[in-house]
């Protein structure tokens, strides 16, 4: 069984998926402050998840929330065209 992140879930506009082992990946993390000095809202307050090793549309500023599921459900990039992975060392731009 295959489980599915998605940061932002309550905000349904622009929010991506991940793949549970993506989100768990030891790169990936949740971000509030940068050089100890909190985020503002231009860049992603109060909550930012990054994950490195995807592209950066597989990343969320704003996070207010998360949903686990046990089906994938296309974000709002991956419903304009882009790739569902996003892994750029296979340079999964576009679907």
């Amino acid at each position: 069984m295959s489980a599915f992140f998605n940061p932002g879930a309550r905000f349904r506009r622009m929010n991506p998926n991940l793949p549970l082992e993506d989100f768990l990946g030891e790169d990936c993390l949740f971000a509030w402050s940068h050089n100890d000095t909190p985020l503002s809202p231009e860049h992603g307050w109060p909550l930012r998840l990054l994950v490195p090793r995807l592209y950066a549309w597989k990343s969320a500023k704003w996070v207010r929330g998360v949903e686990f599921r046990a089906d994938d459900q296309p974000g709002f990039w991956e419903q304009q065209g882009y790739h569902n992975h996003g892994d750029p060392w296979k340079e999964e731009r576009w679907e």
